[in-house]
C-alpha cells in the first residue's frame, strides 16, 4: 500500500531539486528512454533509509563534481507502481532493487548501481563511483 503523498513528497523533492524529472507513469518512462541519444540516468528512488542517507545524497555529491548525464529521470518504488515496473523492465535481467540507479548511453545500459552497493557504503564512496562513471560516459 503506497504511503500518503504528503509523506513521500520530500523524497521526490530531493531529486527534482537536482534536475531529475519525475516519471509518474509507464508511458513517461517509455518516453524518457525512447530518446536514445546521449546519456540517461534512471533512478529508482525509495522511502528506505539507505535512499535517504546514501543514494540521494550520493547523487547530489556526484552531480556537483562535474559531468552529468544528459537526462535524468526517477520513479519512486512503492508509490509509482506502474512506472517502477516499466523502469525495471529496461533492465529485467537484473534483480529488482530499490534504491538503484541505471545509466544508459545511446540506449544501452552501461552502468547499474543496485541497493546492495548502496546500503553497505557511505554516500561519499557512492558519489565517487558515480562521478567516475559520469566522467567516463557523459559528455
Amino acid at each position: 500500500m503506497p504511503y500518503p503523498d504528503l509523506m513521500v513528497q520530500p523524497f521526490r523533492d530531493e531529486l527534482t531539486r537536482l534536475g531529475v524529472s519525475e516519471l509518474l507513469t509507464a508511458a513517461a518512462v517509455d518516453e524518457f528512454l525512447r530518446n536514445k541519444a546521449g546519456t540517461a540516468l534512471l533512478v529508482i528512488n525509495s522511502v528506505c533509509g539507505c535512499a535517504a542517507g546514501r543514494a540521494r545524497p550520493a547523487l547530489r555529491l556526484a552531480l556537483e563534481r562535474g559531468r552529468r548525464p544528459d537526462r535524468m529521470g526517477t520513479v519512486l518504488a512503492g508509490q509509482d507502481l506502474e512506472a517502477t515496473a516499466r523502469a525495471r523492465s529496461y533492465f529485467a535481467h537484473l534483480p529488482p532493487s530499490s534504491p538503484s540507479m541505471a545509466l544508459f548511453k545511446n540506449g544501452e545500459l552501461v552502468f547499474f548501481l543496485p541497493r546492495s552497493a548502496i546500503e553497505s557504503r557511505e554516500a561519499e564512496a557512492i558519489a565517487a563511483e558515480l562521478a567516475a562513471v559520469f566522467e567516463e560516459h557523459c559528455g
